[in-house]
């Protein structure tokens, strides 16, 4: 699927067949995340791909808004050294994860990470430790067929300004 085809077909997906996702479609979609823009090029991430389902519904858990974290066969935690840019750091990366995603056939969805209650006990679990922000979780799987309609989106006439807003 070329780039543009995975932005505009990528979507939120809650719900997961439970087949495992292969562990190299998993390398491709976190070196994307690897590639992405980084202010003064500090690159400030680590990521943790977390398979096992114990660990997974230990997140899941976690989270206020991740439940189908448990279901999903694959959930990627994006972390950021605490520097200036980490946030727009590790967003680019989860974006650039998302995409990728789509454009391998996955279903992904963003979890929101940073200034959430349960961002410390998350990096605490994975092991990370002190000077580590939570940006995202992103969860990783192919699509149930059970999913909700595609919501629409606001057309490009509707929040493209030209010149002045």
């Amino acid at each position: 699927m070329d780039t543009l085809e995975a932005i505009k077909s990528r979507r939120s997906i809650r719900q997961y067949e439970s087949t495992p996702v292969d562990w190299r479609d998993l390398e491709q979609v976190v070196d994307a995340g690897r590639l992405a823009a980084t202010g003064r090029g500090v690159e400030p991430w680590e990521f943790v791909a977390v398979t096992d389902s114990t660990r997974r519904k230990e997140l899941a858990g976690i989270c206020d808004f991740g439940k189908f974290i448990a279901e999903a066969p694959a959930c990627i935690v994006v972390l950021c050294r605490d520097t200036k840019y980490y946030l727009e750091d590790g967003a680019a990366a989860t974006q650039n994860m998302l995409v990728t995603a789509a454009a391998l056939g996955l279903g992904s969805c963003w979890v929101a990470g940073d200034k959430k209650p349960y961002a410390e006990r998350i990096v605490k679990l994975v092991g990370a430790g002190a000077g580590f922000r939570l940006v995202s979780l992103v969860a990783v799987g192919y699509a149930s067929a059970d999913q909700p309609p595609r919501k629409s989106r606001r057309s490009l006439a509707e929040v493209l300004h030209r010149e002045k807003f």
